[in-house]
């Protein structure tokens, strides 16, 4: 009977909570690929006539590790790919779809959504307007964008703060917490309000601190500046101009006063995913219209006179050894995403790898992605 009630009384308090992000915390448990279905979301149209990958013919092949070693066991590729929980793996050379593999029950035509990759995207949509002038530099202070963040400490902070994941903003980061910040900032429904609470917890510039927030401000302070929704932004800009196959979306946090998660939740398919790394691929270059200039793609991925040695403007990069054995910044670079989800580009031989999937399944997805880019 005790037992009875004390779950009657649970649901009643999950009822009343229903508006609560720890409520929805619990109901959908911990994010998954079928959260784009879950939240409201705002569509993003192609347009014209989609760009389509070559398929191999008999004179490509494709490289793949013969043998790959999971908890003490060895598959050869596919039955990785399965034992992974892999939705989606592509390898694209030179424009040429060289490996496809779907699976879980996905096809090339589901959707999935980015999580963090869509950190890389705001990144492009921020170097876009500074492009287009709507804002000076990465130099300016993000006060001058987000005024209602008055807190002292916060006019120190610059907008390439916020992109090197340096700001020094207190943030929890933890996902298995139901109180933590991002399980607000991604489950909650106001994060215009949300971020006005935010405090400091060093100088900024001070460490490299991954924290989701500064991919939030980053998108916040786009919108402010070229005065248009993230969203419609990611559309005009480079949506309609990338040969998109399918329309894409992006989850707002609420209906009424929606704002775009922008350190997250970029909805699309596979193949649509590849085109973001072959437009940087080919330094924000498509097939002759400069999407993106190749002056913020370069300064975007150049670590050079960066405190990062891993991480610059919102993409990933791995790292390789010299001669010396000293450890330095590989040319590759990568927008990395919860769950094992990775657009993977890998410049010297024109190579773009999508990995997407239920779970992470293994670690070292890069390092595996640059031994079959090496490979091949």
């Amino acid at each position: 009977m005790m037992r009875n009630l004390r779950f009657w009384i649970f649901l009643s308090g999950m009822s009343l909570l229903s508006s609560c992000h720890v409520a929805r915390f619990f109901i959908y448990n911990f994010a998954d690929i079928r959260d784009y279905k879950k939240f409201p979301k705002v569509n993003i149209d192609r347009q014209g006539q989609p760009f389509l990958f070559t398929t191999k013919d008999e004179r490509d092949s494709v490289k793949l590790p013969f043998r790959i070693t999971v908890k003490k066991k060895e598959y050869s590729f596919r039955p990785f790919l399965e034992k992974t929980k892999t939705v989606a793996f592509i390898v694209i050379r030179n424009d040429t779809m060289l490996y496809q593999y779907y699976g879980q029950g996905y096809q090339e035509s589901s959707i999935v959504p980015s999580f963090s990759m869509a950190k890389s995207f705001v990144s492009m949509l921020l170097g876009i307007a500074i492009d287009e002038g709507a804002i000076k530099d990465v130099h300016e202070p993000i006060t001058k964008y987000l005024p209602e963040l008055r807190g002292p400490g916060f006019y120190k902070i610059t907008i390439e703060d916020l992109l090197n994941m340096r700001s020094g903003i207190r943030f929890n980061e933890g996902y298995l917490n139901p109180f933590g910040d991002v399980a607000k900032y991604y489950y909650g429904v106001n994060l215009s309000k949300y971020i006005t609470k935010l405090k400091i917890e060093t100088e900024p510039d001070e460490a490299f601190k991954y924290k989701s927030v500064n991919s939030q401000l980053l998108a916040m302070i786009v919108e402010r500046a070229v005065h248009k929704p993230l969203a419609e932004y990611m559309e005009d800009k480079v949506w309609r101009h990338l040969g998109a196959e399918y329309n894409a979306s992006w989850s707002i946090d609420s209906k009424k006063d929606s704002e775009v998660k922008g350190f997250c939740c970029f909805n699309a398919r596979a193949r649509d995913f590849g085109k973001i790394g072959r437009l940087y691929l080919r330094n924000g270059n498509w097939n002759g219209k400069q999407i993106v200039s190749e002056k913020w793609v370069k300064q975007s991925l150049d670590l050079k006179g960066k405190k990062n040695t891993f991480y610059s403007y919102q993409w990933w990069h791995t790292l390789d050894r010299d001669e010396n054995k000293k450890v330095k910044p590989a040319n590759d670079f990568y927008a990395d995403g919860l769950l094992g989800q990775f657009i993977y580009v890998y410049p010297e031989k024109n190579i773009v790898i999508v990995r997407l999937g239920k779970k992470e399944g293994i670690h070292g997805w890069p390092t595996l992605m640059k031994e079959i880019a090496r490979a091949n």
